[in-house]
């Protein structure tokens, strides 16, 4: 079992990673094939369970994207069954201080670093299975998302827990948090201030930071920045924005006959 997206982060890389709200595993097939470094399965606010989780991670596996997957919440009985089902890393929404980090990295890795139960039932099939056990703490990414004050004002101590591969930030609940609108690509000076601490704090700790973003451009802009994995929209967006451009461009092309 090796994590490709691992290797290329720690090769300082730049990581663009696609994002499955759809559950269907035809269309996880169809974003695995689309040059994502990373495909991420969102059980938090996508229209996936677990079983739909399996279905995309099967689908994707002949592709060579790293499968992940947005857990829910920091909670390790939902955690443990992505790991076991074949998750290379596990993104965590609302981690807020160094105790919700310790929890998120112990529900990731087997002891003695963590406290994962044992029973990887897919997960073992990317490698040898008595292997598996032996290798996972080193290759699984186990990824904080930063979302509040609270985790901005703690990210030194949070980056510092044993485990944490590095952050991700959402910037719409950010937003929220800070009592602004919830966008993705934010222009607010204190917003982008705040991105400019905490890749600081990424640095002086040897950890990566990740974000979530609307556009390419804006995603390309936060690469420029100093964010190693960029994600852009997600696949139902990505899919409703190409089809509305369509319709559109056919309707003014062809004129007055195909007006609204």
């Amino acid at each position: 079992m090796s994590n490709a997206l691992k290797r290329r982060l720690a090769a300082g890389k730049a990581a663009v990673n696609g994002w499955l709200a759809i559950p269907s595993g035809f269309s996880a097939e169809v974003m695995a094939q689309c040059g994502w470094d990373s495909v991420t399965v969102d059980m938090q606010h996508g229209v996936q369970d677990y079983q739909s989780m399996v279905q995309c991670f099967q689908a994707m596996q002949a592709h060579p994207a790293t499968a992940m997957v947005r857990v829910p919440w920091n909670e390790p009985g939902i955690i443990g069954k992505v790991l076991d089902g074949g998750a290379m890393g596990v993104i965590c929404p609302m981690i807020n201080n160094a105790a919700e980090a310790k929890a998120l990295a112990d529900a990731c890795l087997y002891p003695p670093a963590g406290k994962r139960s044992n029973g990887p039932i897919r997960a073992a099939m990317y490698g040898v299975a008595s292997n598996y056990q032996k290798t996972a703490n080193d290759e699984v990414l186990v990824i904080a998302m930063i979302e509040t004050q609270a985790g901005i004002d703690n990210i030194d101590e949070i980056l510092s827990v044993p485990g944490i591969s590095g952050i991700y930030i959402g910037p719409s609940d950010m937003g929220l948090a800070l009592g602004m609108i919830p966008i993705l690509d934010r222009e607010e000076p204190n917003i982008l201030a705040i991105y400019e601490k905490l890749l600081a704090s990424c640095k002086k700790h040897g950890k990566f930071a990740g974000i979530h973003n609307g556009t390419a451009s804006y995603a390309a802009r936060m690469i420029k920045m100093g964010f190693s994995l960029v994600t852009i929209a997600n696949d139902s967006g990505l899919m409703a924005r190409a089809a509305t451009e369509a319709v559109n461009v056919t309707r003014k092309e062809a004129g007055e006959r195909a007006s609204v």
